[in-house]
């Protein structure tokens, strides 16, 4: 649908976004040591072993010997670093580069780890109540990128975004109208497509999950829906731009 680039927000808490680019670091790193094939041969069983599986989840099924190196409960984190290929793992990481640094500025480092956790967590348990193939594992970071998003827009609907549309058509608009059309394609997409390979509940849960954590964990002076910002324009006398663009 589109690629965000950049925005235009500043940081101003914080000197670096170093959560951010930790889960980045991490997932990357994971990709190319145990997933990509370049460095060493492809690991498989990491997926299966790793990876969130619904009737594993529940207490339904048990892995095959050999498999099970961690308890059932823990994939609902391990599977956050695992990725089905570059392209899913380039899309993820690119969106929490662009968006990720903000949140992070707006909530601490220490309460980012735990929204970071805990949007994953709710995408996971989302996508294991809904997914039609309870047997097959679910990996990425999607769920824990749509909690970034949410909050993202919860804090800043008025930020101007880099985007490309249909991957090739730059422009630049507000938050609110970018993450508004990708929340309600992600929410038709849940309802509508039926069986499919792309977990469209882990990114809802993940979406609904950051959009109420981010008004619990936020900084006690950080004020939602850019009201920040509208008071600093008032300050200088300053009007804000019209329309949607």
């Amino acid at each position: 649908m589109f690629v965000p680039i950049l925005d235009d927000a500043p940081v101003r808490r914080i000197k670096r976004p170093w959560v951010t680019y930790g889960f980045i670091a991490a997932c990357t790193l994971i990709y190319v040591l145990f997933q990509s094939g370049w460095v060493a041969p492809e690991r498989g069983w990491a997926v299966v072993s790793f990876g969130l599986i619904p009737s594993v989840l529940f207490g339904d099924a048990v892995l095959p010997a050999g498999y099970a190196f961690v308890p059932a409960w823990t994939t609902l984190g391990t599977s956050l670093f695992l990725h089905g290929g570059f392209v899913h793992l380039a899309g993820n990481m690119l969106f929490l580069w662009v968006f990720g640094d903000n949140v992070e500025d707006d909530l601490g480092h220490l309460r980012y780890v735990i929204f970071l956790l805990l949007c994953g967590v709710g995408a996971g348990l989302a996508h294991a109540a809904s997914a039609a193939n309870v047997d097959a594992p679910l990996v990425g970071a999607s769920g824990v990128v749509s909690g970034v998003v949410a909050a993202y827009v919860m804090l800043h609907p008025q930020v101007k975004v880099w985007v490309l549309l249909f991957y090739r058509v730059p422009l630049r608009l507000r938050a609110f109208w970018i993450i508004g059309a990708w929340g309600v394609f992600q929410a038709g997409n849940a309802l509508l497509s039926g069986a499919t390979d792309i977990a469209w509940w882990a990114h809802v849960g993940g979406f609904v999950t950051g959009a109420v954590l981010v008004i619990a964990l936020k900084r006690p002076d950080v004020r939602l829906f850019d009201r920040d910002l509208r008071a600093r324009i008032q300050r200088r006398g300053e009007r804000p731009a019209q329309g949607p663009a």
